[in-house]
């Protein structure tokens, strides 16, 4: 029996690590990979184990990672200790960059993702509301085009712009449908 990883996938400021939380919030039996980020820990945002650039590269350098990738000028990480849990069948949700989606479904036998997406003027309020970016930088991160999702993958589509309860509802009705 083998676990699905769930890779939450969306634009930044569409609720991702807001939805993470809330789902494990309501099945705890999900295990959230903790990322490994070459960002600041003082930056905000979600729990993450902060490294160098250089600790990245020799860490992913010698195996330490199930899958790894690079956006936004940062690294990222998923531990290989998720495999373990997959393995036992445990679910293991992620928040991951679209980009790497395809190299995410040739690593997990079982990949489900949950694509994210919330109406524009609410992904605006959300960025400026964080603090990370300034103006330019939010305007910036708004007029990227979204990267084409890959074909062939178990896809849901979730609009975040609501109520987080409602779209708990929505991706627990698609996840756990006999629970839901």
């Amino acid at each position: 029996m083998s676990g699905r990883f769930i890779a939450v996938v969306g634009p930044s400021g569409a609720g991702k690590d807001s939805l993470i939380e809330a789902l494990c919030r309501r099945h705890p039996e999900i295990l959230r990979a903790r990322r490994v980020i070459t960002r600041d820990p003082e930056a905000g945002g979600e729990d993450h184990e902060a490294v160098s650039p250089a600790r990245f590269a020799a860490r992913a350098a010698a195996g330490d990672f199930a899958l790894h990738w690079q956006a936004h000028g940062l690294r990222y990480a998923i531990p290989a200790t998720v495999t373990q849990a997959l393995r036992t069948g445990q679910d293991v949700i992620a928040n991951l960059s679209r980009a790497v989606l395809p190299r995410a479904d040739q690593v997990f036998e079982n990949l489900r993702v949950l694509h994210v997406t919330a109406r524009p003027e609410v992904l605006a309020a959300r960025l400026r509301g964080r603090g990370r970016e300034n103006p330019a930088e939010v305007v910036r991160r708004l007029s990227r085009p979204a990267p084409a999702l890959p074909a062939g993958l178990d896809i849901v589509r979730i609009d975040n712009s609501g109520a987080l309860d409602r779209v708990v509802d929505a991706a627990c009705a698609a996840l756990y449908p006999v629970n839901a």
